[in-house]
């Protein structure tokens, strides 16, 4: 994989959502058909050796590689949405996030204690939506959960959030 190509694909949008902020726009990796297979195969080899079972993937960015990275290795996918979006018995969680509050939900049947889960999603930045759905898959008590992210603002220091024997990997690192 090579990840300066991938890094030499994402487009940066100063000032976005808020003066200040350099957005990092993952959706320029899935513009080009080499980048995005480029991109899905280092995924899958990242996992394709540990068993897993479910990919999670969390609204709404992680809905595009996660699906399939879920058909890569054999597995199934499993959505974290914002609450009404579900319509079986879920569980919630709150939780505070860089711009304010937010809620995410998961059905109650996704995931089972045999399950080996990789959570994905497309940035990690201070970490709070995805200590939110790693609190969620927890319920769940599965046998292993790997973290992983296209994108990591390593000075932002999101990945300290995560109990050590929690893996998270991410193929982009920026030092902010």
């Amino acid at each position: 994989m090579n990840v300066e190509k991938l890094r030499d694909s994402v487009r940066n949008v100063p000032d976005f959502p808020i003066p200040g902020i350099q957005f990092k726009d993952v959706t320029t990796l899935f513009i080009d058909p080499k980048i995005l297979d480029e991109l899905s195969e280092g995924l899958v080899e990242m996992y394709k050796d540990k068993g897993v079972s479910k990919v999670v993937g969390i609204e709404s960015r992680g809905f595009i590689m996660g699906p399939m990275l879920a058909r890569d290795l054999n597995a199934g996918f499993v959505p974290i949405r914002k609450p009404g979006k579900l319509p079986a018995e879920t569980y919630e969680i709150s939780y505070m996030k860089e711009y304010g509050s937010d809620t995410i939900q998961i059905h109650r049947d996704a995931i089972n204690e045999n399950d080996i889960v990789v959570l994905h999603d497309d940035l990690l930045a201070t970490g709070g939506t995805m200590l939110a759905a790693v609190q969620l898959i927890k319920k769940f008590n599965p046998k292993k959960i790997y973290v992983n992210f296209l994108i990591e603002l390593e000075e932002l220091n999101g990945r300290k959030l995560f109990d050590p024997d929690i893996e998270v990997e991410a193929i982009i690192k920026y030092a902010v």
